[in-house]
């Protein structure tokens, strides 16, 4: 009888301990390490690798580019916070390519901060505490400037550059979205 016991503990202890190291999310694995968490969703509409960094994203949120460029959640295909420092907004404009479509928000942490954009390409005006392009210093960086508005604003440890496709903002547009940033 004692035998007997000591059989049904024995495998009432194996088949534990094989769940335990082999069913996922209910213990820790066979080698010692955790089980791996499930994928966590993002949280917000991905149209890239991952979403923007919220700190980015604050200094020029996609309710400001809704409000000054006239869109809207149906047009909005989503961000990407993919590269460092940047977050992209792309929205749909008729049949064009949707990486022609975007507002991006670029803030890097600077030890020093130019108190104005020191641009080769391009010349800038002042818009209350923001500057915008306004002409290509070159033939060359003309269609870029035909292509984008560009707008810069420094502050205390950062800047921030927004670049704004004519194709979801116009140039008035983007000069209602400079007093936007933060």
């Amino acid at each position: 009888m004692a035998h007997r016991k000591i059989l049904v503990g024995l495998t009432l202890s194996a088949t534990l301990g094989f769940l335990a190291a082999y069913v996922p999310g209910q213990a820790a694995r066979a080698d010692g390490k955790p089980a791996a968490a499930p994928a966590a969703a993002p949280t917000c509409k991905l149209h890239g690798k991952k979403c923007c960094d919220p700190a980015v994203a604050a200094h020029l949120p996609k309710a400001a580019v809704y409000k000054a460029c006239g869109e809207s959640d149906a047009t909005y295909l989503g961000e990407d916070g993919s590269e460092k420092e940047t977050c992209k907004y792309f929205f749909k404009v008729g049949s064009e390519k949707e990486d022609d479509t975007y507002v991006q928000v670029y803030a890097p942490v600077q030890k020093t901060v130019l108190e104005e954009p020191n641009d080769p390409f391009f010349s800038y005006k002042k818009v209350g505490k923001v500057y915008m392009t306004e002409k290509a210093k070159s033939p060359k960086s003309a269609p870029m400037l035909a292509a984008q508005t560009g707008l810069y604003m420094p502050a205390k440890g950062y800047s921030v550059t927004v670049n704004a496709s004519v194709k979801v903002c116009t140039k008035a547009e983007t000069k209602k979205l400079a007093p936007e940033i933060k």
